[in-house]
């Protein structure tokens, strides 16, 4: 069943001067279609200005179609009536977790959505609980979240979406202010709530690498989606992807450039781990 759907949908940017007039319309999402299922893990793909922020917005109603319609576990997001609904249905994680983190303390923070969905205090403590033991942080639970490192704060933040227990996380590129350490910890704690507690999980990145483990990847250019699949057949489209100024992983990158030297490797080698392999039975 989709828990995400849209059909045709159109966002238009409009810029107007200081009269009002409009100025000029830009088109940042232009007849997407869209079909998530519950549980899935979608990645999503694009440089910079190819609609995918945009469409981050729209999948809990922070943004409503120009044209088109986006459904969110069956409710329209036009529908003002069902908006704190479909919030309920679909929390966001941003880039920078400072944005989001409010408490002076982990497990207050992570409390705070609950509390103000009127949730009994007795069940936002057993919410808290279960949200840091999910994202790996029990332990840090009395600590300031200003003493944590940036990928720490980040599952902080995913704790406080997870805590309302919503059905789908949309993740805006959450690990694009953390190190390579804090990536990897942002990465399995997403892949932990996707396989372990089944949350839909839309993650949206410009690091290759973090797709590797996703159902399906979906690559935006210009507002459309220029291609879709798994990451396998993805990334065995190098070319294709380097004329839409996009990378591959490294495994890959280095899988591709030996095989046009002449070594029979397959297409779409996404980990190392996978290449040696192949080397190692040539």
């Amino acid at each position: 069943m989709s828990f995400l759907r849209s059909s045709k949908l159109v966002y238009e940017y409009i810029r107007r001067d200081e009269e009002g007039n409009v100025e000029n319309i830009i088109k940042a999402l232009d007849e997407i279609d869209l079909d998530v299922k519950a549980g899935d893990f979608i990645a999503i793909l694009g440089h910079n200005g190819s609609g995918k922020s945009t469409l981050a917005k729209h999948l809990n109603a922070i943004l409503t179609p120009t044209e088109g319609t986006l459904w969110v576990d069956g409710m329209d997001t036009k529908d003002d009536s069902r908006v704190w609904d479909i919030r309920q249905r679909t929390g966001m994680v941003f880039q920078n977790p400072d944005n989001q983190i409010i408490g002076t303390v982990v497990e207050e923070d992570v409390g705070f959505g609950p509390e103000n969905l009127g949730i009994p205090t007795d069940e936002i403590w057993e919410r808290v609980e279960e949200s840091l033991r999910a994202v790996g942080m029990l332990q840090y639970r009395n600590h300031s979240p200003n003493k944590l490192s940036g990928g720490q704060k980040q599952r902080v933040a995913i704790a406080g979406v997870v805590a309302m227990h919503p059905k789908c996380i949309v993740l805006d590129e959450p690990t694009a202010m953390l190190d390579p350490n804090g990536r990897k910890e942002v990465i399995r704690t997403i892949r932990a709530l996707n396989e372990v507690e089944d949350v839909t999980a839309i993650l949206i990145t410009h690091y290759m690498e973090e797709v590797i483990y996703a159902d399906k990847v979906i690559v935006m250019d210009r507002g459309k989606i220029a291609m879709q699949g798994t990451p396998r057949e993805i990334f065995s489209r190098v070319e294709e992807l380097k004329e839409l100024r996009l990378d591959v992983p490294q495994a890959t990158l280095l899988a591709y450039e030996l095989k046009k030297e002449g070594i029979p490797l397959e297409d779409g080698i996404l980990t190392i781990d996978e290449l040696v392999e192949q080397i190692c039975q040539l």
